[in-house]
């Protein structure tokens, strides 16, 4: 990583070694960060700077009474300079004037004097030599941190690795997370983000939703200031851009101490690569190194036919052939205990039962193209899996021809079983409104409109210890019966009435229009197919 030249460091360089070097005020600010060297001799010299300056004078500009003298010093305090170095060799000082000390300690501007003279041109060359080393040591540190992302594309990795990458690089906790604030991956962990991402809503909504107005901005990375909201660890964030829109942010958890130059480099390079990677996973399905995987790839991407996709099965030992097709999407239960995976889950109950069947890994779930036999019915296969454990989602039984609906619809269900925390396996014919929604969460159309209907609502539970969405979600499967709603919730009537209210007030609409109930019941069920969608994080 590339250092940064501050004050403390200029001032040992060889050049300052010659003579007697003394600071005479704000030597607590002697970290403050050097951009470039400026000598001048006119009273107006802080008209040429630009900020972070070291300022080298013999002070023949700087007038010859303490009201001049102080006036000078507070026009290169604000021109923002990081340093007034000043000669006391008698061209015009033998002593560092009272009034320049004092002006400078008001103003917290650091002071040097210098017993000698020191050629100023030196001074300023080999300050500059030093900034050029570091601005190449920092350009070889970013196109490092660049190739690494792209190797990262390269070996096909995931945002995961990238993740992981970037918290590795950092030193700094790390968190993934979708336009709908849910966190998707989560890496470098210390017990402060922790407690941080235990209660991610609150984090993401609180600070960067709420309080725009007070994140100030840096290289592009939106970063909130230390002590800027209670109890809150200060993060930079980096959009994830995907096809022109925003997809989601990576969030870099740096607590009270600020991000450095390469440390927001390495956000920005790992939020691209997010992108492209998700763009690729998006168009590639599931990714796996297997061979059956791979088959699955090329189906799912209509690479190849239904047919074609069979026929490729039987070099694989997988007898597919004039028999009714169903695809399994199974993941396994939290609570089963068992150390095997859903693909070895998947695989060892279709050997049970004697079915032929091509199964692959696609994240958090095993898909499996399955050729069902007459004494081997899809409710019996789905039982088999939730007997081990397993649950999921299935698809119609389908003729080779089509084989890609039937994978989408696999795909459907297993999401709708999340949404529903249904620990069995669902048929996609039984999926009702849930269809569409699943179809919705896909691209970013269900989170926005979620956010639309429900982001006042769903903010203030983030923030609050008395949630209402709980109250809201009661109220709508009651079909806006209060007194239902009352007796599901345990409250009484008037708890329930103050409730209903201030979700009025909230959301500004009215919870007796039977249009509103069915505009609200599908944000409802959509917010809650997002939530239960198993994040993937470390």
């Amino acid at each position: 990583m590339a250092e940064v030249l501050t004050v403390r460091k200029a001032l040992q360089l060889e050049v300052f070694q010659r003579t007697e070097v003394r600071i005479y005020a704000g030597e607590k600010h002697l970290d403050r960060p050097v951009r470039w060297v400026h000598a001048g001799e006119i009273p107006d010299i802080h008209r040429f700077l630009s900020g972070q300056e070291m300022l080298l004078t013999a002070g023949l500009g700087m007038g010859d009474t303490g009201d001049l003298q102080r006036a000078f010093v507070r026009r290169v305090s604000d021109a923002r300079a990081s340093v007034l170095v000043i000669e006391l060799a008698g061209r015009m000082f033998d002593v560092m004037p009272a009034a320049v000390v004092e002006e400078a300690e008001a103003v917290d501007l650091p002071l040097v004097g210098l017993r000698d003279e020191i050629p100023f041109v030196e001074a300023s060359a080999q300050v500059h030599e030093v900034l050029v080393e570091n601005r190449m040591s920092q350009l070889i540190a970013d196109e490092a941190t660049g190739q690494a992302f792209m190797n990262l594309l390269l070996a096909d990795q995931d945002y995961l690795a990238m993740t992981d990458e970037v918290a590795r690089r950092t030193g700094l906790p790390v968190v993934l997370e979708n336009v709908a604030h849910q966190m998707l991956a989560y890496s470098g962990a210390t017990p402060e983000s922790d407690a941080i991402v235990a209660d991610w809503g609150a984090h993401s909504r609180a600070i960067h939703e709420r309080h725009r107005p007070a994140i100030s901005e840096r290289r592009g990375a939106p970063t909130a200031r230390p002590g800027s909201f209670r109890n809150v660890v200060a993060c930079a964030r980096r959009a994830v851009v995907l096809r022109g829109e925003s997809w989601g942010w990576m969030h870099l958890l740096h607590g009270a101490t600020q991000p450095t130059p390469a440390d927001l480099n390495t956000l920005e390079r790992a939020a691209a690569a997010v992108a492209i990677s998700l763009l690729s996973e998006r168009e590639s399905g599931a990714r796996s190194a297997q061979r059956q995987g791979a088959l699955l790839n090329r189906l799912m991407l209509g690479d190849i036919t239904g047919e074609e996709f069979v026929q490729n099965a039987l070099g694989l030992g997988r007898d597919l052939r004039d028999k009714p097709l169903l695809v399994v999407v199974s993941a396994r239960g939290e609570a089963d205990g068992r150390d095997d995976s859903s693909l070895q889950a998947v695989e060892r109950a279709v050997g049970g039962l004697g079915l032929n069947a091509v199964v692959g890994d696609i994240g958090d779930f095993a898909l499996a193209v399955v050729a069902l036999d007459r004494d081997v019915t899809g409710d019996r296969l789905a039982r088999s899996l939730a007997d081990a454990g397993n649950w999921g989602g299935l698809s119609r039984a389908v003729p080779a021809a089509g084989l890609q609906t039937a994978v989408r619809q696999g795909r459907s269900a297993a999401s709708a079983a999340v949404a529903t925390r249904a620990d069995q396996f669902l048929r996609f014919d039984d999926l009702g409104a849930l269809r569409l929604l699943v179809a919705l969460a896909e691209g970013p159309e269900l989170a926005r409109y979620v956010e639309d209907e429900l982001g006042p609502l769903l903010s203030h539970d983030a923030q609050s210890s008395n949630p209402l969405l709980p109250t809201l979600r009661a109220f709508l499967d009651a079909g806006g019966n209060k007194a239902r709603t009352a007796e599901v919730l345990f409250v009484q009537r008037r708890t329930l009435y103050y409730r209903l209210d201030r979700i009025t007030r909230i959301l500004g609409l009215d919870l007796s229009s039977s249009d509103t109930q069915q505009r609200l019941q599908l944000a409802v069920r959509g917010h809650d197919l997002l939530r239960h969608s198993a994040p993937r994080r470390r």
